[in-house]
């Protein structure tokens, strides 16, 4: 059976996309830690961090860091995290969000009632933030 992020990335369920390229995409989580927090996830399901392949962990590294830049200069945040729990959906992705405490890392803490116009005007911020960084080619419209 797909994840649902699989289905975010085929378009059967809503995501708010900030990256997409051949391999990888970034699209805001419902459920942020903080302002700004997204998730990088393989297009390839695969369950587990440890089982994927050399490469595509790398580009998802690489995603992972663009995106976390873009953030940081959106939300003038102090520090950036970076987390694989793997736990709530079997399909391997990253969290990166602004860092502002060690409590940040606590999944358990997300907000949970993110009304969806505040979730659009993040997504917005970081794609601006992300074409003026110089990565025009990989935010969607």
């Amino acid at each position: 059976m797909a994840s649902v992020f699989t289905h975010i990335i085929n378009g059967d369920i809503p995501g708010r996309f900030v990256w997409k390229d051949g391999q990888a995409v970034a699209f805001l989580t419902i459920e942020p830690v903080t302002p700004g927090h997204l998730l990088v996830v393989p297009r390839k399901e695969i369950d587990h961090w440890e089982q994927i392949d050399t490469a595509t962990f790398t580009h998802l590294s690489d995603v992972a860091q663009k995106v976390g830049r873009a953030v940081k200069e959106a939300f003038d945040a102090p520090r950036m995290g970076l987390l694989i729990a793997g736990l709530e959906v079997p399909h391997v992705h990253l969290h990166v969000f602004p860092a502002l405490a060690m409590e940040t890392f606590d999944l358990s803490n997300a907000a949970k009632d993110v009304a969806p116009e505040t979730l659009d005007e993040h997504a917005a911020k970081i794609r601006r933030s992300l074409v003026d960084l110089g990565y025009r080619e990989n935010v969607p419209d």
